[in-house]
């Protein structure tokens, strides 16, 4: 048997001779490489979730407000605008002739808790996601009557609804709504298949749909004694008078800045007009104090599983020392005895990576549909990445770093001191 492996025999004998502390102390290492990993994961998922989102769309327009509140309620679902735009006003942008096309959107009721956008054929020709995807049909196809619905693929999964089924839009957000719209049911036409992004928890209606179901209703209630059918309302004219937001998709991207002054600038109602990319990194922005506070505490998180080795191994010098100064006596010198330190600390740092990556992986697979389904991101679960197997080295070197401590201790010590029998 050689040096090295005779010094690597003699470690993980010595380890598992103290199992119970090497497994604590493996343990709280997989936590925080957990914890570590975790954070970086979601940090760097959770902005390509967002980026991928929307591709290929030149200008996101609203009622005056904030770029990111207008990201963050036109695209993402999250939050409420402060105002709609009048649908006069959306046409004359619509007609310029710098304009290829818009995606009206129409937001405020929702359905079991998924979000109701008001759109129209357009949403389902011109909008995409990632790099430059288009939406498709799993099953059916766009709505065409005034009550039917295009349904997301986790409305359409967690719902358990198919091709004709009937649904109940309800007036406001939540889970239930404040009041439901129980008379003008919506058919079912198609389901669209996965996309990881926010059109997944939508329900899709027309913009004639969402005025349809309101012309019996005024501020937020329904007007008493007055109530329509379904087929009295479809003979009605039901062009909407207000939209919460719009797409827009210009014929020259060249020309995007001109354009968004120029509507920033529109004289008949105030304006918004954003370009998506630039918005988004106004959100990173936003939070990268909380991004990089986030990595602080994961790393600190890290930095006491090794504090925590390292205490373990200088715990232990006191009773190894007949164990060292027998190894010194058989002929180990020095340098073997910081070498045996060297290697289970490294071994310890690996078992808890590796334990760490289990945990991580374990709960991704248990949290992805919940993280999907209630906060909107798509965490993918696939093999660690560079920058992951980076940190993991990382975490190795400064394990074999906290080694050299109790190895210059143990380095230090004399066999006649380890033969001593202290009281």
């Amino acid at each position: 048997m050689t040096t090295l492996a005779a010094i690597i025999n003699i470690s993980l004998c010595s380890l598992i001779n103290r199992r119970l502390t090497v497994f604590l102390t493996v343990f709280a290492i997989a936590l925080s490489v957990m914890l570590l990993l975790g954070v970086e994961k979601v940090r760097q998922d959770a902005k390509l979730s967002f980026a991928n989102t929307i591709s290929g769309t030149d200008l996101i327009v609203g009622a005056r407000s904030g770029s990111i509140q207008l990201l963050l309620y036109s695209v993402f679902r999250i939050g409420n605008a402060t105002n709609n735009i009048s649908w006069r006003s959306y046409q004359a942008v619509a007609a310029r002739k710098d304009v290829k096309w818009t995606i009206p959107i129409s937001l405020g009721d929702s359905h079991r808790g998924f979000r109701v956008m008001g759109t129209s054929e357009t949403y389902f020709k011109h909008y995409s996601y990632g790099q430059s995807r288009q939406l498709k049909f799993r099953n059916g196809k766009p709505f065409e009557d005034v009550f039917e619905t295009v349904l997301g693929a986790e409305v359409a999964r967690n719902l358990g609804y198919s091709i004709g089924d009937k649904i109940v839009i309800a007036h406001g957000l939540g889970t239930a709504g404040f009041a439901k719209h129980d008379d003008k049911p919506f058919t079912v036409s198609g389901i669209l298949e996965h996309t990881g992004t926010p059109v997944d928890r939508t329900v899709h209606v027309s913009v004639e749909g969402i005025t349809a179901i309101h012309v019996d209703w005024k501020d937020g209630s329904r007007v008493p004694g007055m109530s329509m059918d379904a087929e009295a309302v479809r003979k009605m004219d039901l062009t909407p008078r207000s939209i919460t937001a719009f797409m827009v998709g210009l014929n020259s991207r060249l020309s995007a800045f001109r354009v968004l002054r120029e509507i920033n600038n529109f004289r008949r109602e105030p304006l918004l007009a954003i370009l998506p990319g630039v918005a988004l990194q106004e959100l990173w922005g936003l939070m990268g104090t909380a991004e990089a506070a986030l990595g602080a505490v994961a790393i600190l998180v890290v930095a006491g599983g090794l504090l925590g080795m390292l205490t373990m191994m200088l715990a232990s010098l006191n009773e190894r020392r007949r164990e060292m100064a027998i190894l010194r006596a058989i002929g180990a010198r020095p340098l073997h005895i910081g070498a045996m330190f060297l290697i289970e600390a490294l071994f310890i740092a690996a078992l808890g990576c590796l334990l760490g990556l289990v945990l991580l992986y374990s709960a991704m697979v248990i949290l992805q549909p919940v993280v999907e389904t209630q906060l909107g991101l798509f965490i993918p679960i696939d093999m660690p990445q560079l920058r992951e197997w980076l940190i993991l080295g990382l975490v190795l070197v400064s394990g074999a770093l906290a080694s050299i401590i109790p190895a210059l201790l143990a380095y230090r010590r004399s066999l006649a001191d380890g033969m001593t029998v202290r009281i």
